[in-house]
């Protein structure tokens, strides 16, 4: 016996202002009862209330982070400009992208 009655899929559908065919109905009546016998299978389930649930479904392996010494190297400004097409003293031309 399904929990979701035609009713109340009417109900739900006239609030949320779509019309359904009785076809259509009948499917959604349909997938509501799959999803309870899916859901009835999962409570049948021997101590499934006493399992802590799982937020990441694989096992997390951390690794050591790199050290900052390097990436906070400075590059002096005038090698950085030197990959730049078009320079006028510290500010460079970019492409326009934006129509």
């Amino acid at each position: 016996m399904s929990k979701f009655t035609s009713e109340m899929i009417d109900k739900y559908a006239n609030d949320l202002l779509i019309g359904l065919t009785k076809e259509e109905e009948k499917m959604i009546q349909d997938e509501f009862d799959l999803i309870d016998e899916n859901m009835d299978l999962i409570n049948k389930i021997p101590n499934i209330k006493s399992v802590e649930p799982q937020s990441y479904p694989f096992d997390m392996e951390l690794s050591d982070a790199r050290s900052d010494d390097e990436a906070c190297k400075e590059i002096p400004i005038d090698v950085l400009l030197k990959n730049c097409d078009r320079v006028e003293g510290r500010e460079i031309e970019v492409p326009k992208v934006v129509g």
